[in-house]
């Protein structure tokens, strides 16, 4: 089976989405179960940051796949800008969490490997929305 091009990027960036977004499931799923919304009102973490940040990768991914289904180039740059924002938010988290270290927070309870499997996936797929929203004939 001979697949086009944006096909297998369109393929691509759905694969590497969906490991971003496990993975995003199971550290937010350990933030939760390690109390993230019973401590005081300064954390490391704070929740308008934890949950904002899936939220605009969601939102992203129906843009997304909304411009593929309609071959509208807005909706994928919308993609993308969401996208950009949820990344900024992810980077805010990240130096957070590595920042735990020095204060014996229970954020570095974060396995490392989620952390990083999580980011690199996420990378991946921002790159891989901007080549096909900014590809000449994607859409």
């Amino acid at each position: 089976m001979d697949l086009a091009t944006g096909d297998v990027v369109g393929l691509a960036t759905a694969v590497a989405w969906t490991i971003a977004a496990l993975a995003g499931v199971y550290l937010l799923y350990t933030w939760l179960a390690g109390g993230g919304l019973r401590r005081a009102k300064v954390t490391r973490f704070p929740a308008a940051l934890v949950f904002s940040h899936p939220a605009l990768a969601v939102s992203s991914l129906v843009c997304w796949a909304a411009g593929l289904v309609t071959g509208s180039r807005a909706l994928a740059w919308a993609a993308f800008a969401g996208l950009a924002v949820a990344a900024l938010l992810g980077f805010a988290m990240f130096t957070r969490w590595l920042g735990a270290g020095r204060h014996g927070t229970p954020g570095r309870a974060f396995p490392a490997l989620a952390v990083t499997l999580h980011g690199l996936a996420g990378v991946a797929a921002f790159t891989l929305v901007f080549l096909t929203a900014s590809a000449p004939r994607a859409f």
